[in-house]
C-alpha cells in the first residue's frame, strides 16, 4: 500500500512528540503511578516498616479506619479546614482583586507586590513568625487585645480555635498566589462591559456578582480546586511545626493523620488505607464540583 510523503512525515512527527513526552512519562510513572499502586498494596498488609515481612490482613485496615472514632474527628477537621481555606483563599482574594482592579486607581503595583510577597517566603518561617505573633501571653496580638480588656484564648490548645489559627497561617502563604491569578482574570474582562454597567448606574456589588464572577468563573474554578487540594497539603507544615495534630487530634487533617500513622505510630497499613480513602474523598469533591459548579461557568472562545 502506497504511503504518501505527507503521511510519512506526519507519522514521524507523532513519534517525535511521543519521544519528547517519554522522559516526563517515566518520571510521572516513578513518582505518581508506582507509589499509588504500592500504597494500595500496603493497605492490605500489617507492617511497621521495620519487620522484614508483611502480614496480609485483607480489608482489616479499612475496617479499622472506618470504625476508629479518631478518623471521623479528623474528617470533621478536614471539612472545617476546607471551608475556612475557601473563605480565606477564594472569596477574600476575589473581592480584593475586584476592588484593586476596578475601585482603586493608585498604588496598584505596590498593593500587588505586598500581597504576593508572602507566597515566596517559607511556610516554616511563617509558622514560627505566627507562633510569636499569636502567642496568647506575650505576643503582639495578645498585648493589643489586652489594652482593650480582651483576653486572647490559648488557641493552640482549643478545638476549633486551633484550626482557625492554622488556617490563618496557611492562608498567609497561599493568599498572594490566588490573588494574582484572580486579579489577572478580573483584569482580562472587557472594560466596555463594566463601563457600560457603571453608566447605567449599576452598583459595584451587582457588577461583581453579575458580570465579574460569571466572566472570570473559569479561573475561579481553578483557584477553588487548588485551594482544596494544595491548601490541605500546605496546612501540613504549620500542623507539624506548631501542634503535631493536637490537642488530641483537634488540629489534624486527613493528610497529616496519614503521615502520623505511618511515620510516628508505624502503622503503615492503616496509613495506606487512610490515604486511599482520602483520595476517594477528594475524587468525590471534584466530581461534585464538576457536576454542580462548573456547568454554570462561562469559557471564552
Amino acid at each position: 500500500m502506497h504511503v504518501s510523503k505527507w503521511e510519512g512525515r506526519r507519522s514521524y512527527e507523532q513519534w517525535k512528540a511521543y519521544g519528547l513526552l517519554f522522559p516526563s512519562l517515566i518520571i510521572f510513572a516513578l513518582f505518581m503511578i508506582w507509589p499509588f499502586f504500592y500504597t494500595i498494596y500496603l493497605s492490605f498488609f500489617d507492617w511497621n516498616m521495620v519487620a522484614p515481612t508483611k502480614t496480609f490482613v485483607g480489608f482489616q485496615n479499612y475496617v479499622d479506619v472506618l470504625t476508629d472514632p479518631i478518623t471521623y474527628k479528623v474528617l470533621r477537621n478536614t471539612l472545617f479546614y476546607i471551608v475556612l481555606l475557601l473563605a480565606m483563599n477564594l472569596v477574600v482574594p476575589y473581592i480584593f482583586a475586584f476592588v484593586l482592579d476596578l475601585v482603586l486607581h493608585r498604588w496598584k503595583g505596590f498593593y500587588k507586590g505586598a500581597i504576593f510577597l508572602p507566597s515566596v517566603i517559607s511556610l516554616v518561617v511563617g509558622s514560627i513568625l505566627f507562633m510569636w505573633l499569636l502567642n496568647p501571653v506575650s505576643g503582639p496580638v495578645a498585648i493589643v487585645l489586652g489594652a482593650f480588656g480582651i483576653t486572647m484564648p490559648v488557641w493552640s490548645k482549643l478545638d476549633g480555635w486551633v484550626i482557625v489559627g492554622l488556617s490563618l497561617i496557611t492562608s498567609w502563604k497561599v493568599f498572594g498566589y490566588n490573588f494574582i491569578v484572580l486579579y489577572a482574570a478580573v483584569n482580562g474582562i472587557s472594560r466596555e462591559v463594566i463601563e457600560a454597567a457603571k453608566l447605567d448606574g449599576v452598583p459595584l456589588w451587582r457588577i461583581f456578582v453579575q458580570i465579574v464572577l460569571p466572566l472570570s468563573g473559569a479561573t475561579g474554578i481553578y483557584v477553588l480546586i487548588i485551594t482544596i487540594v494544595q491548601g490541605l497539603q500546605y496546612v501540613f507544615t504549620p500542623i507539624k511545626v506548631l501542634t503535631q495534630g493536637g490537642p488530641y487530634y483537634g488540629s489534624a487533617n486527613l493528610i497529616y493523620q496519614a503521615y502520623h500513622e505511618a511515620f510516628v505510630l508505624y502503622r503503615t497499613g492503616h496509613s495506606a488505607a487512610l490515604s486511599i480513602l482520602t483520595m476517594f474523598i477528594f475524587f468525590i469533591l471534584l466530581w461534585l464540583e464538576f457536576k454542580f459548579v462548573e456547568r454554570g461557568i462561562h469559557y471564552a472562545n
